[in-house]
């Protein structure tokens, strides 16, 4: 890991958490929050409203369960034995955030246990590049930790510098978003997910990957798919249902931690959460496109003078085409 001089990206509101600078600022960025109690501004409460708060929902807390079981059991476990995470679900129902929020917290927990910030990296954050070739995915992790790599610097060469690298650093977490982006059915995507499995057996960690419908991609077909479904546990992050009483309850519990935490000047308590339901027709239970519509809509209450959030405000504002499609009653023929 390379503490000279960063990159421009690295101060950039915007920036992923994909270089090890970016990640450190992330974990240790606190929960959106106005200063003081008030009055604000239009301008600081737009602020406020363009990041809002993340909210744990029950997927969330099984997975997080699920993970520190696996760590736990990965403790003595040789290379070729360690066990792994998938996790998946459609588009927008918070893989990527869960994946994030997991690192973030045990990143904050090992550092608590090492009695303050200490020359390790806990966790490493890594989203598969398109069409990804060994060579690109292993020099992705290179970019995180800023390392550097020679241009003549071949694959192997380079994986050695990564391994070692992480191994001084202490990674404990090893976070891969966008795994559905593997395609084993080409050589070069085989060859990549060969790549992954070597890493994983090198580096004394415990990897974690997410991705879209992971259990329909090429991902885990064949031999090298049932030797990675025979080391990785599944979990599945589906839209939030709403059919039964717990189910009900959860997602209202979640609409209702929106709702305490708007900023609005005319703002009722509950007057988002009694649109529970309406808002789950909407989003079809979606975290990504509930989190979406209620900023969008808290952003427009701001601008329009009105600070309150209705059901007409609501429906005036267009979600995601995925949303928009799942939420649209199917045509009559």
């Amino acid at each position: 890991m390379v503490t000279g001089a960063g990159r421009k990206t690295d101060n950039d509101a915007y920036a992923s958490p994909t270089t090890w600078r970016e990640w450190t600022r992330f974990v240790h960025t606190e929960p959106p929050c106005l200063p003081g109690t008030g009055p604000w501004s239009a301008e600081e409460r737009l602020d406020y409203h363009s990041q809002f708060v993340i909210l744990s929902t029950p997927t969330m807390a099984k997975i997080s369960l699920t993970l520190r079981r696996i760590m736990i059991l990965n403790r003595r476990h040789n290379g070729t034995a360690r066990r792994g995470l998938l996790i998946s679900g459609p588009p927008t129902t918070g893989k990527t955030t869960t994946l994030q929020q997991l690192g973030r917290s045990f990143h904050l927990a090992d550092q608590a246990r090492h009695g303050g910030p200490v020359e390790c990296l806990p966790v490493v954050f890594l989203s598969v590049p398109p069409a990804a070739t060994p060579k690109m995915l292993v020099c992705e992790l290179a970019r995180f930790l800023d390392l550097p790599i020679g241009t003549t610097m071949n694959q192997a060469r380079i994986t050695d510098v990564v391994c070692a690298a992480l191994h001084q650093l202490g990674t404990r977490l090893v976070l891969v978003d966008d795994i559905h982006l593997l395609n084993t059915r080409t050589r070069v995507g085989a060859e990549t997910s060969d790549q992954m499995k070597h890493l994983s057996e090198r580096i004394p960690a415990t990897f974690v990957y997410a991705g879209v419908a992971i259990e329909a991609s090429p991902l885990l077909t064949g031999s090298r798919g049932a030797q990675l479904a025979g080391r990785f546990k599944m979990v599945r992050n589906p839209p939030l249902a709403y059919g039964s009483n717990a189910q009900r309850t959860a997602w209202e519990g979640l609409v209702r931690g929106m709702d305490q935490a708007l900023r609005l000047q005319a703002h009722r308590p509950d007057a988002l959460t009694r649109h529970a339901a309406y808002l789950h027709q909407r989003t079809v239970g979606r975290i990504g496109s509930l989190s979406a519509l209620v900023r969008e809509a808290a952003i427009a209450a701001i601008l329009g003078g009105t600070e309150k959030i209705t059901k007409r405000l609501l429906e005036d504002i267009d979600l995601d085409e995925l949303a928009e499609q799942a939420a649209r009653p199917p045509a009559r023929t």
